[in-house]
């Protein structure tokens, strides 16, 4: 595992390298099962088969990055958990008809060759020259997204940010040249039930005293964080990558902008747990900030019980033919047909709109239009569009673009916390059964 898992997309299939190993398998005539369910999950399963593959490709992984491996019976653990969770959200994502679209997943598959400078129909062939099989990939990949747009649907819908933290956050900003820097981060958490008695604080806080005093003495902080992290990033070594100042958890920024790099944090107390910190790297970035802006306008059709995609797609086709040969005007069509809407009455006008606006196939149909061109119709989560570029511009800052701006790295900020709040509310709702 080399080339492709230097990609994020790529790291994230690691994880399930084996779908179809997940599957039960039987020896010829003899019909002797090779597999078994480890974990009885709702109405799923976690099978013995998907804990083994991901104990192999994630020891490798870990080896690899030269980190000291904890116990065997930890690591699986760890790993164990990781899946159940996985489990209980996918369940939830089928529950709510989410659904990661072919073409969407095809989107993504072409960045991870596009970032290792080979053409889509070669990724196979390079897959499998590493030793990992195009299906399972595509099928982990597909989970990923999954998972990614269920904690966006349910995790943001729970965060609230205020005007009152919009301007505080502003202020501060005009001030801190902290809130302009980078920091690349790892942690440790060790998670509080909900309700925890004064004894099990007390245990759960002394657990944590004792694994900040291990990485002062110079155990190895990626091991520690295997070990014992109940966090999602805790088979990455606790790293949660790269973040602005400002988009970190609140209590986290506060504490790393007054760390240097390899500096190990006290335990902090939050609503999830203690955490304990370690600043791996920091970066500034005091460049004045500007804008790349598009103008464009859409028309989105979403796909019905009586009409399916080919049907919403052929649709499309012809509008989009009518306008480009000039019989149609787009603005006009859009007002009468579009389902967005919040612009359809604009003539589908989207108005000016920076990077990180849309949803990422609708980026990227963006960057690849000149102005005025009609796309040919594409499909995202929220159905079919055309989309038409109308002009590019740079912009410096203004004050609508640092509000909007400061309401993302706000929002951000909370997200990783409520995430693991999230998580355990699922996880405790959720009847999982060990079966040993």
């Amino acid at each position: 595992m080399r080339r492709f898992l230097t990609t994020a997309l790529a790291l994230a299939a690691l994880g399930m390298a084996a779908l179809a190993a997940a599957q039960t398998r039987e020896i010829g005539g003899r019909g002797d099962l090779l597999d078994r369910i480890a974990v009885v999950v709702n109405d799923g399963v976690v099978l013995q088969s998907q804990i083994d593959a991901q104990v192999t490709s994630i020891t490798r992984r870990l080896r690899e990055q030269g980190t000291p491996l904890p116990a065997p019976s930890v690591l699986r653990q760890q790993i164990t958990e990781r899946l159940v969770l996985q489990e209980i959200q996918l369940q939830r994502a089928q529950k709510i008809g989410l659904r990661v679209s072919d073409e969407a997943l095809n989107n993504a598959l072409r960045e991870v060759a596009q970032q290792n400078h080979i053409d889509f129909a070669q990724l196979p062939d390079a897959l499998s020259g590493e030793g990992i099989v195009y299906a399972e990939y595509r099928e982990q990949m597909r989970r990923e997204m999954t998972l990614s747009m269920l904690r966006q649907r349910d995790v943001y819908s729970r965060i609230y940010v205020s005007p009152r933290e919009i301007d505080q956050f502003l202020t501060k900003a005009a001030a801190d040249k902290t809130s302009e820097g980078s920091y690349e981060v790892a942690h440790i958490l060790l998670a509080l039930p909900e309700a925890a008695s004064p004894g099990q604080l007390e245990q759960v806080e002394k657990h944590a005293e004792d694994i900040y005093q291990r990485a002062l003495a110079g155990e190895d902080f990626g091991q520690l964080a295997v070990t014992y992290s109940q966090a999602q990033s805790a088979l990455e070594r606790g790293v949660i990558g790269w973040r602005k100042g400002t988009e970190l958890p609140t209590f986290m920024a506060e504490v790393v902008t007054k760390m240097k790099p390899g500096d190990t944090s006290r335990p902090v107390r939050t609503p999830s747990g203690f955490h304990i910190i370690r600043l791996l790297n920091v970066k500034r970035d005091d460049q004045p900030l500007m804008v790349e802006q598009v103008h464009a306008r859409h028309i989105l059709m979403k796909p019905t019980e009586l009409q399916d995609d080919e049907t919403v797609r052929g649709r499309l086709q012809t509008i989009r033919d009518r306008i480009a040969g000039g019989s149609e005007d787009f603005g006009a069509i859009a007002k009468a047909v579009s389902e967005d809407p919040g612009s359809a009455n604009e003539g589908g006008d989207l108005g000016w709109t920076g990077s990180g606006t849309f949803v990422p196939e609708f980026e990227d149909m963006l960057k690849k239009l000149g102005e005025n061109e009609i796309s040919q119709p594409f499909r995202t989560q929220y159905g079919w569009h055309i989309v038409q570029v109308l002009g590019h511009r740079t912009q410096d800052m203004s004050t609508d673009e640092r509000k909007r701006r400061a309401f993302e790295q706000i929002r951000a900020s909370k997200f990783d916390e409520e995430t693991e709040l999230w998580l355990r509310r699922l996880r405790d709702e959720a009847f999982v059964d060990y079966r040993g």
